[in-house]
């Protein structure tokens, strides 16, 4: 077909537009992160999150233009399978009038581009939620162009690109490991290195209204998120929508109903992050599982991620808004349940004990080396930098302090 008189062989234009629509959808779900992690910190500190968590937007893109696409999908520059050649794609090349056999037969290859730089923008900013108040802006955003070249590309290349991980079969579809596990347990590192906050408030949220405002795009962008997967609007992101969909709300009332176990009363926020807990762990199982066991998925998740946040706590690690439980646990959770669930009629992928044990394996190793990047990173940059904010810097508000920009006190 002709476009603006630019030949793209093959594309397909309902499968352009779905992938845009999908794309949109991933993106959204950055600010709402940013404003449901806004809406649960002090709000002398809140406008700081919000901050870091929008500079990735500007900081990420630049990095996936000029090497980071070809980091991921690039042909391997070693022959074992860790990392692309960083020339390949470097400043759109061979991107803008392609279209890719390997990534979206049927959608320019600029479309792919676009879809897998949104994931790559926000997964860094889900480990925010565990650093509150510890660390300044300028050691985040050193610190994040740092990670994105030695921990997010070589994991996602390995298991997206031509990496060892997808050799061997293991399989992602939405980022469950490349995501949510190597975003969380870098936290965990980052928490191993930076220690407790000066200062631990024990105030209510200060802003629920944004913590709702925030879930809500979170779990509207989620379709996108899971679904675009596809790359296609083909039958098959039928079944990845209503996995998502109900996955979050299994997650939702089992998380709800524990909690209210517990607490004697029915928390918002619980429902929320219940429904959060859910969506993290079906995202790598969607593409591969029937909506039953999507289902299922999404109550063992509500559970297993209630009692995962308290391990923590109980250990002392400070994780503030408790990434590691929902987001680490979820995504590592729902990575293994592959191999117990999915079904080969979806997507060519057959449950059992070898693909559980490639599952396991790999979800393993990204847990393990996103950790101990982390903490090699975070030793240098505490020995190098100015990290770390001070107890008055925190006393004042790190609003005031670091951005000298602040929400009104009423």
């Amino acid at each position: 077909c002709w476009e603006g008189g630019i030949m793209f062989q093959g594309v397909v234009h309902g499968n352009v537009a779905f992938m845009i629509i999908a794309t949109v959808l991933v993106f959204i779900m950055t600010p709402g992160l940013a404003f449901f992690y806004c809406g649960l910190v002090e709000k002398k500190n809140s406008l700081t999150i919000l901050v870091e968590i929008f500079l990735s937007i500007g900081v990420v893109t630049i990095m996936w233009i000029f090497g980071g696409f070809s980091f991921v999908f690039g042909k391997d520059i070693s022959g074992l399978g860790l990392l692309g050649d960083p020339r390949e794609y470097f400043a759109f090349k061979h991107i803008v009038f392609a279209v890719n056999s390997q990534y979206g037969l049927t959608i320019p290859f600029l479309m792919f581009f676009m879809y897998q730089l949104m994931f790559a923008i926000i997964t860094l900013p889900l480990m925010t939620g565990t650093i509150v108040n510890r660390i300044r802006i300028k050691g985040w955003i050193i610190f994040l162009i740092i990670w994105m070249v030695t921990v997010y590309f070589p994991v996602a290349h390995w298991i997206w690109g031509d990496g060892f991980l997808h050799r061997m079969g293991f399989v992602d579809f939405a980022g469950g490991t490349v995501i949510h596990v190597s975003a969380a347990f870098s936290g965990l590192g980052a928490l191993f290195v930076l220690g407790k906050r000066k200062i631990i408030s024990k105030k209510a949220p200060f802003n629920l209204g944004w913590v709702a405002l925030g879930g809500a795009l979170l779990l509207f962008g989620w379709f996108g998120f899971n679904t675009g997967g596809t790359l296609s609007a083909a039958g098959v992101a039928a079944i990845v929508f209503t996995n998502t969909g109900v996955a979050a709300s299994a997650g939702m009332v089992v998380w709800t109903y524990l909690g209210y176990r517990e607490k004697k009363h029915i928390s918002f926020v619980d429902s929320l992050v219940g429904a959060i807990a859910g969506l993290a762990t079906i995202t790598p199982a969607s593409g591969y599982v029937n909506p039953l066991s999507a289902f299922i998925i999404g109550g063992i998740a509500g559970f297993i991620c209630f009692y995962a946040i308290k391990i923590p706590h109980k250990l002392e690690w400070d994780d503030v808004l408790d990434v590691w439980g929902v987001h680490g646990v979820g995504g590592f959770l729902g990575t293994i349940l592959i191999g117990v669930f999915a079904n080969h009629l979806i997507n060519g992928i057959d449950s059992g004990i070898h693909q559980f044990s490639i599952q396991l394996l790999g979800a393993s190793l990204v847990a393990v080396y996103s950790f101990i990047l982390t903490v090699i990173i975070f030793k240098i940059l505490d020995k190098s930098l100015d990290l770390r904010v001070t107890k008055e810097e925190l006393e004042v508000g790190l609003d005031k302090s670091l951005l000298n920009e602040y929400f009104e006190e009423n």
